[in-house]
């Protein structure tokens, strides 16, 4: 079985290359179409056995001059690989593959959803669903983004569902001390914070704050801050592009807010914020819009988690079960929750705990790489056997079944 990746980016997205790695192991020929030969993420590529190739991979929305061009490249590229499917997973890069190739070609296309944010916009929705065409087949990474598709009228039969994995070997809840050592933070205080990319407001979809809500959790902590001396906040991440005008106004709300108790770290290499991860009391990820992203993380390095009711978190985060939700956009409402969540210590590390068991249930990119190549099978006619989809609350009575 031969299968092509189309990314949109070298720089993100290693969960795709973790998944391409187990698909090797699994006897799949992946290949790989990238934008750059170098990238943060081309590294990691290359370790996972895919074949790479560099070609225009995302629709050219600021240079449209540049389509044809664009779409010849991939016409190429494909008739040169000649896949059995064709596995797309960033929005701009699905609709250059429909633009390039028709609604109707001979080759199977799969478009693993990463998030729901087109999904939740009538424009960029339609927009998609218009381009899509006999060959196109969805897999929601959560579902939530199923949901979406369903209430869209999609098929059934046309509709998988397989979250993206994290290779949940690669972290600890041991405390390595590093994130606490680099910056110089006392034993002491407590650590709050996250680990996301920068992205500045889709002022075209009328956002006033990024995607992942930097301001309001900066804002929530200045509240805990002021209420609470043995607290300190740590973000870290930074800009999602070359320009980064947006980090540098969010390093001047987070002094403003709060002096230098909230540590702009800045991007970090992906080893790093693993190690990382443990020395953290608390985890607090509130976007706008989201997937599960920006939360597993923290759950498998066991610390409590704060989440917004949004998208497919609470599918991770279940309120009372896994961590707290909270509503978005409400930055004072966080900020109770987190000083509840520091009052009751125990409570929380009692359902952190729980967070870790199913993160590594629902996560692992062992697990959701045979649900995929289940799904290229499924696809190819194979196997026409139903497909299970993971439930979370399911899983975790079964682990905990097993268990006894």
């Amino acid at each position: 079985m031969r299968v092509l990746h189309v990314v949109k980016t070298a720089d993100g997205a290693g969960w795709a290359a973790d998944q391409a790695a187990e698909l090797v192991k699994l006897g799949v020929e992946v290949h790989v179409a990238l934008p750059r030969a170098e990238g943060r993420t081309v590294a990691r590529w290359v370790l996972s056995g895919a074949v790479l190739h560099v070609t225009p991979t995302d629709l050219p929305v600021r240079a449209p001059w540049l389509l044809p061009s664009a779409m010849d490249c991939l016409r190429n590229l494909i008739a040169s690989v000649r896949p059995d499917i064709i596995h797309s997973h960033f929005f701009g890069s699905t609709l250059l593959l429909r633009l390039a190739l028709g609604a109707d070609h001979e080759i199977p296309r799969l478009f693993q959803v990463p998030g729901p944010l087109h999904l939740e916009h009538w424009f960029w929705r339609n927009l998609e669903l218009s381009t899509a065409g006999s060959s196109d087949s969805w897999i929601a990474s959560s579902r939530c983004i199923l949901g979406h598709y369903q209430a869209a009228g999609i098929a059934e039969e046309r509709l998988y569902l397989s979250y993206y994995g994290i290779r949940v070997a690669t972290y600890s809840t041991a405390r390595s001390g590093l994130l606490r050592s680099r910056y110089g933070i006392p034993a002491n205080l407590k650590v709050i914070g996250n680990a996301n990319f920068m992205y500045p407001p889709k002022r075209y979809l009328g956002h006033r704050v990024g995607v992942k809500a930097h301001e309001d959790v900066i804002d929530a902590l200045g509240i805990v801050l002021r209420q609470r001396a043995d607290v300190i906040g740590v973000l870290i991440g930074g800009s999602s592009t070359a320009s980064d005008s947006y980090e540098h106004r969010l390093r001047e709300r987070a002094r403003a807010v709060a002096g230098d108790r909230i540590v702009m770290a800045g991007y970090l290499p992906i080893d790093e914020i693993r190690q990382m991860w443990p020395d953290f009391d608390l985890a607090v990820h509130v976007p706008i819009s989201e997937n599960c992203g920006g939360v597993a993380e923290a759950m498998l390095a066991g610390v409590p988690t704060i989440a917004g009711n949004v998208g497919g978190l609470p599918e991770l985060v279940i309120e009372g079960v896994t961590g707290s939700l909270v509503p978005i956009r409400q930055p004072e409402e966080l900020a109770r929750t987190i000083l509840r969540v520091l009052a009751a210590p125990d409570h929380y590390l009692a359902l952190a705990k729980n967070a870790q068991v199913l993160a590594r249930l629902l996560a692992s990119t062992e697990r959701t790489a045979r649900e995929v190549f289940a799904i290229y099978t499924h696809l190819l006619g194979k196997d026409i056997s139903p497909l299970p989809r993971f439930e979370a609350r399911h899983a975790l009575a079964e682990n905990s079944r097993s268990a006894l």
